[in-house]
């Protein structure tokens, strides 16, 4: 019995070697995807063109942050086998966990409009079809993946995106030329050009995004790890900050890289970006054919794997408002994948400004973003939800500070709209 057991850890739990850290990436990839979805690509379109390098602080910033707060969520769902819906709904009053858990479902439309929105608009760009079509398309398509494939089809999908994604970006930076001092620069030292303050809001919407606290804690706990064996949680935690900082690292490199893109190109051209094909026309003339091709291309990957990200992560929401897990064939799941892509769809259908509504979707998700992330403080550190493993006192302050940091942006975008 002895040896049975000995072999079933070794061969389910995390053993100190570089093979064995492989087996744990996966979680971190599939959050860097909503992270470098078509908002992203919009704001960070945006940053570039009118102010270069300037807002390159921001990303890095709000990676800094996503590591923090994202860490935070997959240790919540480490230690009490629960995604963050789940918690919200078990130990906090029906008061407040239900009216939390329906602004995060409104936060999880908004992402997916966003993502539907970015690949119908890749579409466009390579076939030329109408963005109701491409959004129908797309709709459908992630609609078929969620609800056949588990996670581990689509983790392996997920992390194929990425990569081919992040090879984009490598050729398209190796044909324009970069003011790297300039770059430098933007990344440590902060600044708030006039008018910015929409678009810092937006990229700091588009990367620390509501829906990814609640995916991560998701996705970790349906891994069903260990719960009551200490030593086993602290390795699980520790191979988990690893999946996550690298992660987060290429998500940084990406964001970056599509920031000193369109600095390179349409600031130094003074040619500011209003829509996405837009400027995959413009490279065409100032880079060359393939950088639009491409550029189009990895727009259409970005698309599909945030939109099934944003499915899943608005599927676990729902499921949190009666206590359950993500489960693709289970009916509270199916629905909530349903709610978050139809009402997306039906917006796509009468929105004016395909960028304009991408810009606005990732504001929105920067205004809700505090709700999710006080909650999850909340939760992280309480000795009755997470025990012994609750956050220590100056992790709840970091964690705290960063809510109050996000809050304060938040009521000056709030006031520069009204000015």
């Amino acid at each position: 019995m002895k040896n049975l057991l000995d072999k079933l850890k070794t061969n389910h739990f995390p053993r100190s070697s570089a093979l064995d850290l492989l087996k744990y990436i996966g979680p971190g990839l599939l959050v860097t995807v909503g992270f470098i979805d078509p908002g992203n690509w919009a704001t960070n379109l945006a940053a570039g063109s009118n102010f270069g390098y300037a807002l390159l602080w921001v990303v890095t910033f709000s990676s800094i942050m996503l590591i923090i707060i994202q860490h935070n969520v997959a240790h919540l769902g480490i230690v009490t086998g629960l995604c963050l819906a789940e918690a919200t709904n078990k130990y906090l009053p029906k008061k407040l966990s239900r009216p939390i858990l329906s602004s995060a479902m409104l936060a999880s439309i908004s992402t997916s409009l966003a993502e539907i929105l970015g690949g119908a608009i890749a579409l466009r760009m390579l076939f030329g079809m109408s963005i109701k079509i491409g959004a129908i398309i797309i709709t459908v398509a992630c609609l078929i993946m969620l609800l056949s494939n588990t996670y581990s089809k689509i983790e392996k999908w997920i992390i194929m995106f990425v990569s081919i994604i992040g090879l984009s970006f490598l050729y398209e930076l190796a044909l324009v030329d970069i003011d790297w001092h300039a770059a430098i620069t933007g990344w440590i030292k902060p600044s708030f050009p006039d008018n910015s303050i929409l678009i810092i809001m937006s990229v700091l919407g588009a990367v620390v995004m509501p829906h990814n606290l609640f995916l991560h804690s998701e996705i970790i706990q349906s891994r069903e790890w260990n719960l009551e064996d200490e030593p086993i949680i602290k390795k699980q935690l520790k191979y988990e900050f690893y999946d996550t900082l690298l992660s987060m690292v290429i998500g940084w490199g990406i964001n970056s890289a599509m920031i000193l893109l369109s600095a390179s190109t349409f600031f130094k051209e003074q040619i500011p970006v209003e829509e996405l094909d837009q400027a995959q026309q413009l490279l065409v003339p100032l880079v060359g054919n393939n950088a639009g091709i491409i550029f189009a291309a990895a727009l259409l990957l970005a698309g599909i794997s945030s939109t099934i990200t944003s499915g899943i992560a608005g599927s676990s929401i729902f499921a949190g408002f009666f206590g359950e897990a993500y489960n693709h064939k289970d009916l509270h799941s199916k629905i909530g994948i349903l709610l978050s892509f139809i009402p997306a769809l039906l917006i796509i259908f009468i929105v004016g400004n395909p960028f304009q509504g991408l810009i606005i979707s990732q504001m929105f998700l920067s205004v809700q973003l505090p709700i999710t992330i006080f909650t999850q403080v909340y939760l992280t550190s309480s000795k009755q939800v997470m025990g012994k493993f609750a956050n220590s006192r100056s992790t709840t302050i970091l964690l705290l500070v960063l809510g109050t940091i996000v809050t304060v942006l938040n009521i000056a975008l709030l006031i520069s709209l009204f000015i």
